[in-house]
């Protein structure tokens, strides 16, 4: 049996199918962005989605057994907040409904940060069953999670103005870099081992803001100060940012057990310095991440939520059946 998943986020079309071992299908399209923007308005996401969508439907669904198919979940909010919402994720959802209603079978609703914690515990089953701290960190969302044994999510902190992800690419940008920015900005920050910028960092408990940062850093900018130099300050301030909030979450809570997700978290040089900053703690902080390929966007996290999401079905109804009999 195999699940699908499909998720529309601001940027990414994406479609999955996993079975109960492996991703069988991880189909992604980015939206384009013209050159010198910073982003897309919601309107011409949802065209963009709706054309994407026409496309892969068609080649994912030529591509399977839909006679195979269990059931399938979309991601038709950013988070799971009571008030979460986003045009984009109207695409996904209503051709979800489409599909499940003309194949008969189970529809699961989901959000898109769902989606990138499932993908992340796709390569860290040993966080499944007790509860951990994750964090999402993407052009979107900078938040820190509460997740339970049962998958249950509560917002502990996150950034008060805007984001990681944000933050990287309004810099990149400002630097001549293509959006999105981080491949290049991440390419800049290599090519130094050290700067002698600093960046400060502005954490408070288990909250975050980056707009002081976003003003030093284009500042610096438009001083013409080595571009590369500041490509490496901003990702230290960024591990600076996250190693801070970790160890608070840690003294908060007293959970030592920490998933990174989002496309923020794919950079090598992000996860290298946050790692190396949190090896010092007395205290043994466990940090993991999501496979780079499966911390951009992707459905493959929401096909994994259809997975189980019908096995918990599934394993009720066995129980309903058995406690009639």
């Amino acid at each position: 049996m195999i699940f699908l998943g499909i998720d529309t986020s601001c940027y990414t079309t994406s479609i999955a199918c996993v079975s109960h071992n492996s991703i069988v299908v991880d189909m992604r399209t980015p939206l384009a962005v013209a050159p010198g923007g910073r982003g897309l308005r919601q309107s011409e996401g949802v065209f963009l989605h709706t054309r994407n969508l026409d496309k892969m439907l068609h080649s994912a669904l030529n591509e399977l057994d839909k006679g195979n198919i269990g059931a399938l979940a979309v991601s038709s909010v950013p988070n799971p907040a009571p008030d979460s919402y986003m045009p984009v994720f109207l695409v996904g959802t209503m051709a979800a409904r489409a599909i499940a209603s003309a194949l008969s079978i189970p529809m699961f609703e989901t959000s898109h940060q769902e989606g990138h914690i499932m993908a992340a515990l796709y390569s860290n089953a040993a966080f499944c069953g007790s509860p951990f701290i994750a964090m999402h960190i993407s052009g979107g969302t900078t938040e820190l999670l509460l997740v339970d044994e049962c998958f249950n999510i509560t917002k502990l902190g996150g950034s008060l103005d805007i984001h990681a992800g944000q933050l990287v690419d309004r810099i990149g940008v400002r630097m001549g870099c293509t959006f999105p920015a981080g491949k290049r900005m991440e390419e800049l920050a290599l090519k130094t081992d050290c700067s002698d910028i600093i960046v400060p960092s502005s954490v408070n408990n288990l909250n975050c803001s980056f707009s002081g940062a976003e003003t030093r850093l284009i500042g610096m900018v438009d001083g013409a100060e080595d571009h590369a130099k500041i490509a490496r300050a901003l990702y230290e301030c960024l591990a600076r940012t996250f190693a801070k909030m970790i160890i608070n979450a840690l003294e908060k809570t007293g959970i030592n057990r920490y998933l990174l997700a989002g496309g923020v978290a794919s950079s090598g040089i992000l996860r290298n310095l946050l790692v190396n900053r949190l090896k010092s703690r007395k205290r043994e902080i466990i940090v993991e991440f999501a496979l780079p390929k499966l911390s951009s966007d992707n459905a493959v996290g929401v096909a994994l939520k259809a997975r189980h999401e019908f096995e918990r079905m599934y394993k009720s109804c066995l129980l309903y059946t058995s406690d009639a009999a």
